[in-house]
């Protein structure tokens, strides 16, 4: 990558602040929160899993209260991070898929940058123009505007790419999408040991959890970074400590 890349990247990186804290009333200690937080999201876990391996470190905690824990602090830790997020590329590659909420199927749209960065995720009752709407101006919104958007050939992102992002190149190619339509299954390949989703606040959490460790995890934020790789994600979440 060169130099001037990097720079761009970075650009929006900027230290942590430490707030009031979010633990507060908590019987548990803030890392004992935060590893199973953590364990949760990155492993794939499922609830009644992370409650044994707990156990078997003299933690006594049950999974409705594991449950709680990743509902309330993923967002927290996910909006702490943000000012440590490197700034998006310039090529998006938008697509949408599919899950299960409480036996339901719900839409999911995702996009990428061209360096493997998840940009954002949308978790949508219905598919189809309004929802691609959403998740675009959203997008849009939070990060800036980009000069190429990659999608396949639906309807939806067909009719919407045009309209709010005009100047963007918009590529349709057959195989140019593959890199966002393989990353689906291994993210379906996660959620599948949680042994099913019940709301869709709470799939909404758990995806944009999911994404933001796997941000983590590829270098995308400045966290961990004086850490090995195998470290990085567990010395992120103690950075992040401090500012929830």
């Amino acid at each position: 990558m060169r130099q001037g890349d990097v720079m761009r990247r970075n650009r929006r990186a900027r230290p942590l602040v430490p707030v009031p804290s979010a633990f507060t009333g908590f019987r548990f200690p803030p890392e004992v929160i935060l590893l199973a937080v953590r364990w949760y999201l990155r492993c794939g876990l499922s609830y009644r899993d992370l409650e044994e391996l707990l156990a078997e470190r003299g933690i006594d905690v049950d999974r409705v209260t594991l449950f709680r824990w990743v509902q309330r602090f993923t967002p927290l830790l996910i909006d702490a991070a943000r000012p440590c997020r490197h700034a998006v590329g310039d090529r998006w590659f938008v697509d949408e898929t599919y899950v299960k909420v409480n036996g339901i199927w719900r839409y999911v749209y995702r996009a990428f940058d061209q360096h493997g960065q998840v940009i954002d995720v949308f978790v949508s009752e219905h598919r189809g123009i309004a929802s691609a709407r959403t998740f675009f101006a959203t997008s849009v919104l939070a990060h800036r505007i980009p000069t190429e958007v990659i999608t396949d050939r639906a309807a939806a992102l067909a009719n919407v790419t045009p309209d709010l992002i005009p100047a963007a190149f918009h590529d349709t190619g057959q195989y140019e999408n593959n890199r966002c339509e393989a990353d689906h299954g291994r993210s379906k390949a996660r959620l599948r040991p949680m042994r099913g989703l019940k709301t869709d606040r709470t799939a909404s959490v758990v995806i944009r959890g999911h994404a933001f460790v796997k941000n983590v995890r590829r270098d995308h934020y400045e966290l961990g970074v004086e850490a090995s790789p195998v470290f990085r994600l567990a010395a992120a979440f103690d950075e992040l400590q401090l500012a929830i």
